[in-house]
């Protein structure tokens, strides 16, 4: 290089530091990071609700999905398919573990690599200095990271925090981001949020339940808010392990573990309404056939979710399947209807008493204003087919049918399976939190009898039992569809 000219030296320069840059991103994982299906919900759902969870089992990437988001806040880069919240500029965040030791093995080692299975999901040459607890000592515990910002405004900074320090070492600090690793005690929790309350800052904890119903769970499963946000990752959306790994795993708990540590689930009251596992009931969505039977089925709501369900009938093999769901909360009548016009306008509503409740400022039953627009609701609510609206037994025509594999739910549908998994009762009552999905279902069985296909003429029943399912000869059925 003695003969180069200087811009020649510079251009050189500008290249070595070019490709170094370029090895530093391949080898950050956080722009390649490929979330599974419910680690995308997960940080998609920061978008709108300012406090998450992420309720999940064992070995699934509960923390990758925490370290990977936290990398590109701090960083401020973010891959093509990001739907969450975004940070403008550099950012204050914490994140925090039940020790420093732990906080160490675990969310350290995923920002900053330090195993040979584990590359770094920041890049070295985005960090501009490290701070060390004791600077005398070279396994000296990290404190904290500065980190270049990729808007130029200046540097992001990370501090590691553990629970064992006590909550008096969480006060005073105002940030933008709050990361839990694994459990807090509920004060610490809290302690953290309010970290945050000045800036409107995200909270985010991602752990296995296995303190079962604790203060920070009922949270999230009891407490309904909008700014709030659970997401259950059950093992099975787990790809990177194969079903025998998966087996394994699942295998290695004693079962009374087994629903929190592979599937996410806390322990429940006295027990879960539906005591089967998910993957009894899921099934690869597919076409149904024009011929079968459909209903739909509404829960209504404001405060807690307005929630809908879609059914699909095999008469042949007398199998339900739950086709589709909703549940949106704080919107009008008017704005649910509109998405669930998408549905099809051939399809019947199943609805529960509580619409012909007036609404206090129109003065309007809630029933009569989808009917205003556009839905076609049953003449009356839904009742069993030997009358009355009994919970229990609801209940039971559910369970009984998947207890006899004659009820069936599409795999892709997680909110209808999270509430599934929650749903449960406490000294025999069942609790009346996020069980939408669940109540909008039972309706949809109780007025099965009202099912139709989808080109069936687009008319009301007047009768409480339709002649087309009394009368349903398959034969005749295919030929005419």
């Amino acid at each position: 290089m003695t003969n180069w000219t200087e811009e020649q030296r510079a251009l050189a320069l500008e290249l070595v530091h070019s490709l170094a840059e370029l090895k530093d991103r391949k080898a950050a994982r956080f722009e390649f990071y490929k979330p599974h299906r419910s680690q995308r919900a997960f940080h998609a759902i920061g978008s709108t609700a300012r406090e998450r969870l992420l309720m999940a089992g064992n070995q699934v990437g509960k923390t990758t999905a925490g370290a990977a988001e936290l990398a590109m806040h701090l960083a401020g880069t973010y891959p093509p398919w990001w739907k969450g919240y975004r940070f403008p500029g550099p950012i204050a965040a914490w994140a925090a573990g039940v020790s420093a030791e732990s906080a160490a093995a675990a969310i350290q080692t995923h920002l900053l690599g330090g195993s040979p299975t584990r590359q770094a999901l920041l890049p070295s040459s985005r960090i501009s200095r490290r701070v060390y607890r004791n600077r005398t000592g070279l396994n000296a515990p990290l404190e904290g990271l500065a980190i270049r910002h990729a808007s130029g405004l200046g540097e992001s900074l990370l501090t590691f925090k553990s629970y064992a320090q006590g909550r008096e070492s969480w006060q005073g600090a105002t940030l933008d981001l709050v990361w839990f690793d694994e459990e807090p005690n509920f004060d610490i929790y809290m302690e953290g949020l309010s970290r945050t309350n000045a800036t409107s800052g995200i909270v985010y904890t991602t752990f296995t339940p296995l303190k079962g119903r604790s203060r920070l769970v009922e949270r999230f499963i009891d407490i309904a808010n909008v700014d709030r946000a659970l997401v259950q990752f059950p093992i099975d959306d787990a790809r990177h392990l194969s079903k025998q790994q998966k087996a394994k795993i699942l295998q290695s708990y004693p079962e009374f573990e087994r629903q929190s540590r592979a599937l996410g689930v806390p322990l429940l009251g006295s027990g879960r309404v539906f005591p089967l596992p998910p993957e009894a009931l899921s099934v690869v969505p597919f076409d149904i056939p024009v011929h079968w039977p459909r209903l739909g089925a509404l829960d209504f709501g404001w405060e807690h979710p307005t929630a809908a369900v879609e059914i699909a009938w095999d008469r042949d093999f007398d199998v339900i399947y739950v086709v589709r769901c909703y549940r949106v909360a704080k919107q009008t009548p008017k704005r649910h209807c509109q998405i669930l016009a998408e549905w099809g306008n051939s399809l019947l509503w199943a609805w529960p008493h509580d619409g012909l409740a007036h609404e206090k400022g129109s003065g309007e039953g809630l029933a009569a204003q989808y009917r205003h627009h556009g839905l076609s609701l049953l003449p009356a609510h839904v009742t069993l087919e030997s009358g009355g609206n009994s919970v229990e037994a609801g209940l039971s025509l559910m369970l009984e049918r998947m207890e006899s594999g004659r009820f069936k739910v599409f795999a892709n549908l997680s909110d209808w399976f999270e509430e599934f998994t929650l749903y449960h009762r406490v000294s025999g009552r069942v609790q009346k939190v996020r069980d939408d999905l669940m109540s909008a279902t039972r309706y949809a069985l109780m007025g099965l009898r009202f099912a139709r296909p989808r080109n069936w003429p687009n008319t009301l029943p007047s009768t409480p039992v339709s002649d087309h399912v009394d009368r349903y000869d398959p034969l005749e059925w295919a030929e005419r569809y």
